[in-house]
């Protein structure tokens, strides 16, 4: 590179710099910044900090924002972006380090749960809330009595644990990203699976120290960190070494017991106490199962039509900047952030706070990914459904037809059966997540798009089995719940199976030649063999006994156009995303050792009676 080249590319540099903080000076200036050390009810003392705009025509209302990631960066970063079309419109900014983080005082406990209401000396994040609107009430001038909240991901759970017994002056929330139940469906377990690059790093991130600790990988490919690692027994002596809370509690507690069942909010849902408005991203790698799992238990009890959803086409939290109209090779055809920020959250808290506009938040507005279009729906699911099932043939044949009794065996060829595919799992060898090299999960940024990374990289395996349709005549608009149901056997005492469904794209795509036969993935999740009966208490597998296996694949929007292709793959191992299954049973896989791991041949069964296949709500008429 030449010393003139070099000048270029400096000075551009420094127009990008310059342009870009002069935007966030010009936000960030336009108020008057205070900090603040508020007590709570047991002494503990939290910062905080408070954004009061310079000129106040009128009394204006909170929108107040608690994290544990520190607010030092993001108060001034968020107003710039995700929150700014409220900084526009004119409101007083609230930010909160959470007890135990960053620059506030006390324990941190990931997830604290609720706390006992007959306690009157309890705490928790419910009571944290409270403590600190009632400070900000009395002791910031020019405020109308007005609380609005959001966040994304922990913010968000801390909104909803905000909402379980809601100050008065609360009048509006926004719970985004928000775990619901961390051992069924959100970031450390998926139907009880351990997720282990997730739950590892971001313990070490959360645990390390009051700051955010990145682990420091001593290697490129964390897939090959994590198998040299082996069984999740060494993690302890090896690196934790018993100082990290969250990690003894996965130890501890490797079933579904009280101490998952305390944090999950299926038993604190029981009413909606204040306007709410549930945000979630279909591509969501971290948290897409708890946000329409709440919208889920709250809409049985909105008697006042208060509960909505939103769903668009993001990663975790991908609506908060940016335009928001491609994630990866995907695009969306328009900026679904930017529509979503200014139209829709915007106007909530305008509404619900200020009393302004006439809101026009439908009970359902979801992005209908395929077709790149917003729809509004009166109820979701809709009641316009069908059920469309999809069987598994032979051949990695997948349609309609229900399968045929299978062949019994010849003289001839006595070894010989029919109605199943098989395929050896070892864990020596698990199929990756996603391509290699596999970066960290923090802050790596591959982390956040491989849900809408081709899926190709899977296929042609032997250990994963592939089944998918004749290119499709008409659209097939998925509206709904997806759910697998798998007739399997495996020659351990325990295992894993993975499904995933993909949209294949026609090999010839002119819109996009470089899409063409692209493998998008619509959904994925694993089961896990010991909790095929109960989460609660795990059992072993017969050998070669054939057990019935029901995968939820959650809902979705996605319309599988004409010329492309539905397919499922059916896998035993998902690494480093999910941990490795022993194969072997044993009863606490966080104590399994090295030799406890072996490899099994497992059977996917395609009969009329064992009827593998999956199923899918889809709009009447696709």
């Amino acid at each position: 590179m030449n010393a003139t080249f070099r000048l270029v590319i400096a000075a551009l540099v420094a127009i990008v710099v310059a342009t870009y903080s002069h935007g966030q000076e010009k936000v960030v200036n336009r108020f008057n910044k205070t900090e603040a050390m508020i007590a709570m009810r047991d002494g503990v003392k939290l910062y905080t900090t408070i954004y009061v705009p310079k000129e106040v025509k009128e009394k204006l209302p909170f929108i107040f924002l608690r994290t544990p990631y520190g607010i030092e960066s993001r108060g001034p970063g968020s107003l710039q972006s995700y929150l700014k079309d409220l900084a526009d419109e004119g409101y007083i900014f609230v930010f909160q380090d959470i007890r135990g983080r960053h620059k506030s005082d006390g324990t941190f406990v990931m997830s604290r749960s609720p706390r006992d209401p007959k306690d009157a000396k309890a705490i928790d994040e419910n009571t944290d809330t409270n403590d600190t609107i009632d400070w900000l009430l009395k002791n910031v001038e020019s405020n109308n009595g007005k609380v609005g909240m959001l966040g994304i991901s922990y913010p968000g759970w801390l909104t909803q644990m905000a909402a379980l017994d809601p100050h008065p002056a609360l009048k509006a929330v926004s719970p985004q990203a928000s775990p619901a139940d961390q051992f069924l469906g959100d970031d450390f377990h998926h139907n009880g699976a351990f997720r282990l690059s997730y739950g590892f790093e971001y313990v070490a991130m959360m645990e390390t120290d009051k700051l955010n600790t990145m682990f420091k990988f001593d290697r490129f490919d964390t897939y090959e960190w994590y198998l040299k690692l082996g069984a999740l027994s060494n993690v302890n002596p090896k690196y934790f070494k018993g100082k990290m809370p969250t990690w003894n509690d996965f130890v501890k507690h490797s079933n579904y017991d009280d101490f998952w069942q305390k944090q999950a909010f299926a038993p604190y849902l029981t009413k909606v106490t204040v306007p709410s408005l549930h945000v979630a991203g279909w591509f969501d790698q971290e948290d897409f199962y708890g946000p329409l799992k709440i919208y889920e238990l709250l809409e049985k009890h909105d008697k006042n039509n208060q509960n909505f959803l939103v769903v668009g086409p993001w990663n975790h939290g991908g609506w908060a900047n940016g335009p928001g109209n491609s994630l990866g090779r995907i695009k969306f055809e328009s900026d679904t952030g930017r529509y979503f920020r200014e139209k829709v959250q915007a106007a909530w808290f305008n509404f619900h706070l200020k009393g302004k506009g006439d809101l026009r938040q439908p009970e359902a507005l979801l992005f209908q990914t395929g077709t790149n279009k917003w729809v509004a729906h009166e109820n979701w699911p809709p009641k316009n459904v069908a059920t469309k099932k999809l069987y598994f043939h032979s051949g990695g044949r997948m349609n309609e037809e229900t399968p045929p009794a299978p062949r019994p065996p010849t003289r001839s060829q006595p070894w010989k059966r029919e109605g199943f595919d098989s395929y050896t799992s070892d864990p020596a060898n698990p199929v990756p997540y996603r391509p290699r090299p596999v970066t960290p999960t923090y802050p790596g940024k591959e982390w956040q798009i491989w849900m809408v990374e081709d899926q190709r990289f899977a296929q042609g395996r032997p250990d994963v089995l592939t089944y998918e349709t004749e290119p499709l005549t008409e659209d097939v608009v998925v509206a709904g719940s997806l759910t697998a149901k798998l007739f399997a056997s495996t020659t351990g005492s325990d295992s894993d199976f993975i499904v995933r469904l993909i949209d294949v794209y026609p090999e010839s795509y002119p819109a996009d030649p470089s899409m063409g036969g692209f493998q998008l993935l619509i959904s994925g999740e694993p089961v896990r063999a010991r909790f095929r009966k109960s989460f609660e208490k795990p059992e072993p597998v017969k050998p070669n006994e054939v057990n019935e296996y029901t995968i939820n694949l959650h809902w979705s929007h996605h319309c599988f156009r004409k010329g492309h292709k539905i397919m499922v793959q059916v896998q035993s191992t998902w690494f480093p995303l999910i941990d490795r299954n022993p194969q072997r049973f044993v009863p606490n896989i966080f104590e399994a050792k090295d030799r406890d791991f072996e490899a099994a041949t497992q059977r996917i069964y395609r009969t009329a009676n064992w009827h593998s296949h999956i199923r899918m709500q889809v709009l009447k008429g696709s």
